[in-house]
């Protein structure tokens, strides 16, 4: 428990630092959201009108130290402002309306890219000089060193537009109304196949890379020779022995992804023209939404360390050790 304690600590004080370096952020770059809202209204605001705007949008003329408690209670209180590329669209709204379908995507293709990276490394290093072992993790790392627009660009021109297989663009076709229904689940299932393809042959060979390399060094334990004298079948030792104790880096690391998840798919979701907050997050860079930049940034750093806390309850439990240390 105090090991957790300390943990929690930790992230508290490093979300507290986020949330002022989002605070900080905006009011140190030249120029503000009012004044690119006033130049769009070409002078129809009176005074009162742009004071208020400004008070909404909380970049009015008081001190940073006046201002900073009253964005620190807006947080905490669940209030991150107002968008202006939706404007009057709370951003929060803005958020809860993209987040669901890029949490589809990427733990759709971060769940894939695990299972088979993992599954292929444990194969590979069990049956060390095979075709698997050889060939497999080069061809993947080559796979893996394309960046993932131009992968996601490759395969929307194969699949989608050459031969037809696959839908081009957005998360559900057009005049479709979001709801349980078969058809609408299978529209949806049809839009994520390669949006969560091209994550998927980025990562999959990192993932059985490392867990090969990491079994190897447990295959050459004590226990596997014990195992492999006393007649156990050979998957028994391949899985419950061996990769057992291989998989405790694959926890962190799936940890790490998961908090990355949030951002990780953005330029995948421009590509695809897909509605999620990576997506979003590009339109508010270009509409320069300082609130909506600042909303997803701290939905971003929160994800990140949520998951990172999660994953340290998660390594107690798996390895005692770190506990004592």
């Amino acid at each position: 428990m105090r090991f957790i304690m300390r943990r929690l600590g930790f992230y508290l004080v490093a979300f507290w630092l986020s949330i002022t370096l989002n605070f900080l952020l905006p009011r140190l770059m030249p120029g503000d959201p009012v004044s690119r809202m006033l130049s769009r209204s070409q002078g129809q605001l009176d005074p009162s009108q742009i004071d208020s705007l400004r008070r909404l949008l909380g970049v009015d003329e008081r001190p940073w130290w006046q201002q900073y408690p009253e964005y620190l209670w807006r947080v905490l209180t669940g209030d991150l402002g107002i968008s202006i590329s939706r404007f009057p669209t709370p951003v929060t709204d803005v958020i809860g309306t993209q987040l669901p379908w890029t949490l589809l995507l990427g733990f759709t293709s971060l769940i894939l890219a695990v299972i088979i990276g993992n599954l292929l490394g444990i194969i590979a290093a069990w049956r060390r000089g095979s075709f698997l072992d050889s060939f497999v993790p080069p061809f993947l790392v080559f796979l893996g060193s394309f960046p993932y627009f131009w992968l996601a660009m490759g395969l929307l021109y194969v699949f989608g537009i050459a031969l037809g297989w696959a839908p081009l663009s957005h998360a559900f076709s057009v005049g479709l109304e979001p709801s349980f229904s078969p058809v609408f689940l299978s529209d949806v299932a049809a839009h994520l196949v390669l949006p969560a393809l091209s994550i998927v042959f980025v990562s999959v060979g990192g993932w059985m890379l490392a867990m090969r390399n990491t079994m190897i060094g447990t295959n050459s334990e004590d226990y596997i020779l014990m195992a492999e004298a006393k007649g156990l079948h050979p998957s028994r030792i391949m899985f419950a022995y061996s990769a057992r104790n291989a998989m405790l880096p694959a926890v962190t690391n799936i940890g790490m992804s998961i908090g990355f998840i949030v951002g990780g798919a953005l330029l995948t979701e421009v590509v695809f023209a897909y509605p999620g907050v990576g997506y979003q997050l590009m339109a508010a860079v270009q509409g320069l939404d300082y609130p909506l930049m600042q909303g997803m940034f701290l939905t971003i750093t929160g994800a990140v360390l949520l998951a990172n806390f999660l994953i340290d309850i998660i390594y107690v439990r798996l390895d005692p050790r770190v506990r004592v240390s």
